[in-house]
Parts: C-alpha cells; sequence; structure tokens
C-alpha cells in the first residue's frame, strides 16, 4: 500500500481524532486551525484514501465479563499460501479471538484472545483452537496486566 502524503493540518487532524474519535468537526476544525467544511472534506478525503478505516468505542474487558486475556502462539504443521488462509478463515469465525497476526519466528500466529476466565480459554482451546486443521502446536501466556495501550500509530503533528 502506497503511503499517502500529509500535510501538517492532515496529520493534526489524524493525532486529534486517533485520540478522541468523537470529537465534533467543529472541535476538530479549531483544534486543526481551519474551518469546519474544509475540515470536513479532509476527513472524508482521509476516509477514502484509506488512511481512516473506521471508528468504534473501546469497550473495558472486565466490566463486559472478559476476565483474562491469552496471547496464544500458534504454529501450523504446513505454511502454505492456502493453509494459512484456511486458518485464518477459522481464525474469524471465533469471536474470543480479537487480533490474530502471522509472524515470523518460532511460532506461526500470535493470538489476543479474551475469555471470562482460565477455565473458559481451556475450553475454547481444546474445542476450537486445538482441533483446528494443520495447527501443530500452542504456546499460551496469560496476561497479567497491561503496562501500555495505545490503538492506532504515532502521528507527527510537528
Amino acid at each position: 500500500m502506497p503511503k499517502v502524503k500529509l500535510d501538517r493540518i492532515d496529520r493534526k487532524i489524524l493525532h486529534d481524532l486517533q485520540d478522541n474519535g468523537r470529537m465534533t468537526n467543529v472541535e476538530l476544525a479549531e483544534r486543526a486551525g481551519i474551518s469546519a467544511p474544509p475540515c470536513l472534506r479532509r476527513v472524508r478525503a482521509l476516509e477514502e484514501a484509506g488512511v481512516i478505516k473506521g471508528y468504534h468505542a473501546e469497550l473495558d474487558a472486565g466490566t463486559m465479563g472478559y476476565g483474562i486475556t491469552v496471547f496464544a502462539l500458534v504454529g501450523l504443521a504446513n505454511q502454505a499460501e492456502t493453509d494459512l488462509k484456511k486458518f485464518e478463515d477459522a481464525v474469524k469465525q471465533w469471536p474470543l479471538v480479537r487480533e490474530c497476526h502471522l509472524v515470523s519466528g518460532e511460532s506461526d500466529y500470535i493470538l489476543k484472545i479474551v475469555a471470562e476466565d482460565w477455565d473458559a480459554y481451556q475450553t475454547f482451546l481444546t474445542t476450537h483452537l486445538t482441533t483446528a486443521p494443520n495447527v501443530s502446536h500452542i504456546k499460551s501466556a496469560l496476561g497479567i496486566r497491561v503496562a501500555k495501550h495505545k490503538p492506532g500509530v504515532p502521528v507527527d503533528v510537528e
């Protein structure tokens, strides 16, 4: 994907929206130092260019009943593209898997999984993950605490 050329105002808009996606267009325009109509045009152009991929509410896992986060390192027996695609298609069907990254190294994938508790994770592990086709090994790491959580990417506003 080619890098999009962004000026200082675009970067300021992206920085502020990434921090607060519910900000009104008027407030966003004021912070960027432009009027509301051109600000809205810029936001629409950033959306159309694929720089802004969407908006969402960030939920607290604990208050929603998901008491643990587990990172599963998954190795596949075969890494042919068709096998990778089959595994990724299976992962997309599992709501407890919140992120799935193809990685290099000892494992092929790192999954971020939320569950109500350790027993619920073990049930998911034995009924879904270990029975998925082509899975050869899984290492689970229980998340203890989040030391930093900053979605998105760094945006230089200078």
